[in-house]
């Protein structure tokens, strides 16, 4: 198992030396506890149209949420900010987005089965423009070892769609696959393929992503 997550690790490398239209995100998402109830968000997402360097997108986030319940209710109001760099008939453009958002996580198991809900609101104000989007995200991580005292690997898997309400209605998906590793009860690593679809395009996106609690 160790072999296949320094395997997928590895995949980008490979994929950008075959000049694929595969693009890559690294991604950082930390979790901090405020007091009892409260928690802060910090986030981190450098989105490439190849493995590293052909920067297509850099997202920063934050934000203060509110436990309603000890472990699986969580509602949060946040800020983002986004530099797109999209290609405009073959020339590199930037677009600053600067994004209010409010989200509602609930979480729970069945059997070894860990789901994630996720409802996020958006506020988008990019340049002169403003735009207003849903998301919902449905995830599930479940190890992959019947000992799971033993084994730190699990899978995840998850679909996430984007709508908007006042264009047209379907703006995008994202369906993402992928193997974690557990390095403490707080601190993990997950490789996966992620396919995002909008109304124009499909794309692939190789992920790398290190989520840290505390």
């Amino acid at each position: 198992m160790k072999k296949l997550f320094l395997l997928l690790i590895m995949l980008p490398l490979g994929i950008s030396a075959q000049q694929s239209k595969t693009g890559n995100w690294w991604a950082y998402i930390g979790n901090t506890s405020i007091a009892s109830k409260f928690n802060w968000h910090h986030e981190v997402q450098y989105r490439n149209y190849n493995f590293i360097g052909d920067t297509e997108q850099l997202l920063l986030r934050t934000g203060l949420g509110y436990n309603l319940t000890p472990k699986n209710n969580n509602v949060l109001i946040g800020y983002g900010f986004i530099q797109s760099q999209p290609y405009i008939d073959d020339e590199k453009v930037t677009i600053a987005e600067h994004r209010i958002f409010q989200q509602y996580i609930f979480k729970h198991k069945w059997s070894q089965l860990a789901f994630n809900h996720r409802f996020r609101s958006e506020q988008r104000f990019i340049e002169t423009h403003f735009k207003f989007r849903l998301r919902y995200s449905l995830g599930l991580n479940f190890p992959l070892s019947k000992n799971t005292t033993l084994s730190p690997f699990y899978a995840s898997i998850s679909n996430e769609i984007f709508v908007h309400t006042s264009e047209a209605f379907f703006d995008r998906n994202r369906i993402y696959g992928g193997i974690g590793y557990r390095f403490s009860k707080n601190i993990r690593t997950e490789v996966g393929l992620m396919n995002q679809t909008t109304a124009e395009r499909s794309r692939n996106q190789v992920t790398i992503v290190t989520f840290i609690s505390l």
